[in-house]
């Protein structure tokens, strides 16, 4: 009797772990999915934007004419004019 229930429990345990694994899998596949779906925004966000906010202003440091939203850098002060 006793091993008859030894047996019974695996057998439980095994379908047990099986559900697991199983629901674990359907997870994975539903973050999968919802983190392209995030990163798709994200690069449909950033394409759309055309850089300005990453541009200095005015009397900021700059190393670049790209460096400035006003498209001018002085080399000799660092700063955009």
């Amino acid at each position: 009797m006793k091993g008859q229930l030894s047996a019974e429990m695996l057998i439980v345990l095994v379908v047990i772990l099986g559900i697991a694994v199983l629901l674990a899998g359907v997870m994975m596949k539903s973050a999968n999915k919802a983190s392209e779906k995030v990163s798709q925004k994200a690069d449909t966000v950033l394409s759309a934007s055309d850089g300005g906010a990453l541009k200095g202003a005015t009397g900021e440091y700059c190393a670049h004419d790209s460096d400035c939203s006003s498209g001018f850098c002085d080399t000799y002060s660092e700063k955009c004019s």
